[in-house]
């Protein structure tokens, strides 16, 4: 579930989907849609190639896998399908990814703005578009704007290392409310998972993004030097506003 507070984010590039854990899916019980809104229960995994150039975080294995928690943690997993990109707080759906959604949703206990497979809140993701031309709502814009928040508190060195610790956890405890914190409850009291069922999850996701992606992935993320850029393309605008040294 969503934490309220404001997080500060960034943008994408591209991506490709392929076959992703089979006991991660099978574990994710939290997707809370209704059956008409349910998919074939292919299991994904949203894999992303590595990139041309520029970008702004590369998306190994190890991170794959913490975005994929993440999504399971806040009840986004939907079985690795793409449709949890478009899961409003509470668990309906929004159509659109032109933009984020900013539709208040309310349960018996909480209402929240929050959407999107990472449960963006919409004045965050606004500050972004007005400061970097954040083109849309789509899956790759929402997997870097995770990155940045996990880099934000610290904690992408540590997602690097290929395991989920307490450690780990606790640091996106304030940016995830769904995420256990060192004395295993939520940051802001609200419901939470608890670190051994993130970490089968995290576990299985990551040798089975591993073993498909052994001949695709590298194992850190890349640093590259752009070519001249003159097009209108996403890549192109990445470049033109914060130049190829913000790559990490």
């Amino acid at each position: 579930m969503p934490n309220l507070q404001l997080r500060p984010l960034v943008l994408a590039i591209a991506g490709l989907t392929l076959a992703g854990p089979v006991s991660a899916a099978e574990a994710s019980g939290a997707w809370q849609l209704g059956p008409e809104a349910r998919v074939a229960p292919a299991r994904v995994a949203m894999l992303t190639p590595l990139p041309a150039a520029p970008r702004v975080f590369a998306i190994t294995p190890e991170r794959r896998a913490l975005l994929n928690t993440i999504r399971y943690a806040e009840g986004t997993w939907a079985n690795g399908q793409e449709v949890g990109y478009r899961i409003l707080f509470g668990g309906s759906l929004f159509h659109s990814l032109d933009r984020h959604p900013n539709r208040v949703m309310r349960t018996a206990r909480y209402a929240s703005a929050a959407a999107g497979a990472y449960q963006f809140m919409p004045f965050t993701w606004d500050m972004v578009t007005r400061a970097l031309g954040m083109p849309d709502f789509g899956p790759e814009s929402q997997d870097q704007a995770a990155l940045f928040l996990v880099q934000r508190r610290g904690a992408l060195h540590l997602a690097d290392r290929g395991e989920l610790s307490p450690d780990l956890a606790a640091r996106l405890a304030p940016e995830w409310a769904s995420f256990p914190t060192l004395a295993g409850r939520s940051y802001y009291g609200q419901p939470v998972k608890r670190l051994n069922d993130l970490r089968r999850f995290y576990e299985e996701n990551l040798a089975q993004l591993r073993n498909e992606s052994s001949a695709v992935w590298e194992n850190v993320a890349i640093r590259q030097v752009p070519p001249p850029c003159s097009d209108d393309s996403l890549s192109c605008q990445l470049e033109r506003v914060s130049g190829p040294s913000t790559a990490r």
